[in-house]
């Protein structure tokens, strides 16, 4: 435990040696001029307009939380995809054993066990899944994905019925009804208010 510290204590004071020493050197050679022009503000080539303490807008949060939400979830389709490949391909009756033994190594990696020569073998001769119950085992698989996708759909549409994947929101459902009342008869007709 005290050689694995050490080391990491000495790798640690290295690289902070050499991102220090790095900077003085910079610190030194580099030549100081600052110039009114060279201490403006730069922004994406454009010149700055305002004060930099203004509130962004929460759309550029809300849109970026939706980006990652979505983003995330899609990416739980891909290693589904493969498993749902595999257990189609293994509901192939056509299939050979050695064939079918190379699948159900990639599902089940536990099953296999390394002799004395390197190579693998499988515990069993006969398959592990048979057709019938990888067939099954798809089906489910497609309705567990469906259910996913369903709820990310009902998510999505709910986002999208609220408002929130627009950029530049309605304010037509927002306003309220406003009912003018009619003007005064006396100022319409002044002759009728004074006669009454």
């Amino acid at each position: 435990m005290g050689i694995i510290l050490a080391g990491v204590l000495i790798f640690a004071g290295v690289g902070a040696g050499f991102v220090l020493v790095n900077l003085l050197i910079g610190k030194l050679i580099r030549p100081e001029r600052p110039e009114p022009e060279k201490l403006t503000i730069y922004e994406c080539g454009e010149p700055s307009v305002g004060s930099a303490w203004v509130q962004f807008d929460v759309r550029y949060y809300v849109v970026a939380l939706l980006f990652v939400i979505f983003d995330v979830e899609v990416a739980f389709f891909f290693p589904w995809a493969v498993v749902f490949g595999k257990y189609v391909a293994l509901a192939d009756d056509t299939l050979s054993v050695e064939q079918r033994q190379a699948i159900e190594a990639t599902l089940f990696p536990e099953t296999t066990l390394s002799s004395t020569d390197g190579s693998t073998t499988s515990q069993t001769a006969a398959s592990l899944v048979s057709p019938g119950q990888a067939l099954t085992w798809g089906w489910l698989a497609f309705v567990d994905i469906a259910i996913f996708f369903g709820v990310l759909l009902i998510g999505y549409a709910y986002l999208w019925r609220r408002g929130d994947i627009e950029w530049v929101r309605t304010t037509r459902g927002n306003q309220i009804l406003r009912v003018d009342a009619p003007a005064p008869r006396a100022v319409l007709q002044p002759e009728a208010a004074v006669a009454s």
